[in-house]
């Protein structure tokens, strides 16, 4: 009796069994997901399922007209559809959230019988607010939508802890050198130019370089400053570039992103720019010019964008014709040169100044505020500062945090810090306002009057001629347009 085989399917019965396989699938999805969309090849909405209208209220449209045929990108944010389209690999079990809430997800390619992409199917597989208690993922999405929370609530504060705390209001003086700082800082602020602050220690560079960024279009961005003294020579680099993963031994998996990139979009202050290793100043210089950095261990350059304000006490000018300063890097920097005067040129501000650090203090520390009575306004005034605003705050601390007085006397100051060029270990007693000795005059007033007299003279003498004039004083130009930004008055001598 002979044997009955099963007949071989023809090939349209295959391919009709994968066409019903599809659409089963298809149907499948429908019925157990909270919604479907299918976009064309090029990312646009063509269709959606009634489930998905059901969520466009969410999204913010209230007719299907407004969603379909738009870019998916534009009607649902943080989509990654277009992604799928890329690459043509789907993405399963994914969690996508926007305004509208937090989603368990699934991105499917569509492809035609060549195996071109030709679209891609997004599936809503659970709403967080219809999925129900006992279902098992509904733990993770709430996991995820916390972890989230708390990571919005962390970059919050970072942002917070970079926004610049001082605006130019907070340079306070009247005086006509404060209010020459002041016009310049708001100048600046407008442009994107890079700000050179020079001036003593304890004069408010970084107070006004946080004004002019707070006064400026990267206002809502970070202001991310850098005291180059203050860092160990071997880890500036890491400090200012960033470290790759695993760039070293011990080095950090995750790698770390240095201060260029921390202030991408902001501004980067460089304190004590004068202090920089030679080594390290040209690297400085072609992240400035290329506006790109290389982290440490990386062959990956990445692009930034940030505002640079550097500060010093020290005469750059000097450090260049020395030798100790790269010549190019200083002129990238000094761009625009602001000079902070020292306390002792600008007293008629000190009145004020003490009024705000008494109120500042007293804030900080709970107490009452304080006030001078004017024979300690006296003795103030008649110091002559050497350590400015900084050693004004801490004799102001100091007397406000030793007595109960609300009204502080000459005598509840602390002994004040001897004048410059006193001889270690002399006593420097409270001295009546104007006391001098007849015929003696400061020894930095000497020397800035000399070198005054002499530019001027350069100056007339070569009709204005700054390149010839320097020739004549036997220095630099950068040295001499260092001078002139010290000496405003010179800057019209012909």
């Amino acid at each position: 009796m002979p044997t009955r085989s099963t007949p071989t399917p023809e090939p349209w019965d295959a391919a009709r069994v994968l066409k019903l396989a599809a659409q089963s699938m298809f149907d499948l999805f429908d019925q157990s997901s909270q919604g479907m969309l299918l976009v064309d090849r090029s990312a646009r909405v063509v269709w959606i399922s009634d489930g998905y209208r059901r969520l466009l209220p969410a999204l913010g449209f209230a007719r299907q007209e407004d969603f379909i045929g738009h870019p998916v990108a534009e009607v649902v944010p943080n989509t990654m559809l277009h992604r799928v389209l890329e690459t043509g690999r789907p993405i399963l079990a994914d969690l996508l959230t926007n305004h509208a809430g937090t989603f368990l997800v699934s991105r499917l390619p569509l492809r035609d019988e060549s195996g071109a992409v030709i679209g891609a199917l997004g599936v809503v597989l659970m709403d967080r607010s219809d999925a129900p208690d006992g279902d098992t993922m509904q733990p993770l999405i709430e996991k995820f939508a916390r972890l989230r929370s708390e990571l919005e609530d962390a970059r919050a504060q970072l942002a917070a802890q970079r926004r610049p705390k001082h605006t130019i209001a907070s340079f306070i003086g009247g005086s006509a050198a404060a209010l020459e700082v002041k016009r310049q800082a708001r100048r600046v602020a407008l442009t994107d130019a890079t700000v050179l602050l020079r001036g003593e220690t304890g004069t408010g560079k970084e107070l006004l370089a946080q004004a002019i960024h707070a006064a400026s279009p990267r206002a809502s961005r970070p202001f991310v400053g850098v005291n180059i003294a203050a860092v160990p020579e071997s880890l500036l680099e890491a400090e200012f570039f960033g470290v790759a993963p695993g760039a070293y031994t011990g080095a950090d998996r995750k790698g770390r992103d240095g201060k260029f990139k921390l202030a991408d979009g902001g501004t980067l202050f460089l304190d004590e720019i004068g202090d920089m290793p030679l080594a390290l100043q040209s690297k400085l210089l072609r992240a400035l010019q290329e506006r790109e950095v290389e982290p440490l261990g990386s062959n990956r350059v990445l692009p930034v964008d940030v505002r640079v304000i550097a500060a010093t006490s020290r005469d750059l000018a000097a450090m260049v014709e020395q030798g100790q300063f790269r010549a190019d890097l200083y002129y990238r920097l000094n761009v625009v040169p602001i000079v902070l005067p020292p306390l002792r040129e600008r007293v008629a501000d000190l009145e004020a100044l003490a009024e705000a650090l008494l109120e500042d203090i007293s804030r900080r520390s709970g107490l009452p505020v304080r006030s001078l009575a004017p024979d300690a306004l006296e003795v103030l005034t008649a110091h002559d500062w050497p350590g400015n605003i900084r050693e004004l705050r801490n004799v102001l601390e100091q007397a406000a945090l030793m007595h109960d007085e609300l009204l502080l006397h000459a005598a509840q100051l602390p002994p004040l810090r001897p004048p410059l060029g006193s001889p270690p270990g002399a006593p420097h007693e409270h001295a009546p306002a104007g006391a001098a000795v007849p015929g003696v005059q400061p020894l930095p007033d000497l020397l800035a009057d000399v070198e005054r007299r002499a530019i001027r003279s350069a100056l007339e003498a070569t009709g204005g001629n700054r390149a010839a004039a320097a020739k004549l004083l036997k220095m630099s130009r950068a040295a001499l347009y260092d001078r002139l930004a010290r000496y405003p008055d010179l800057e019209q001598v012909k």
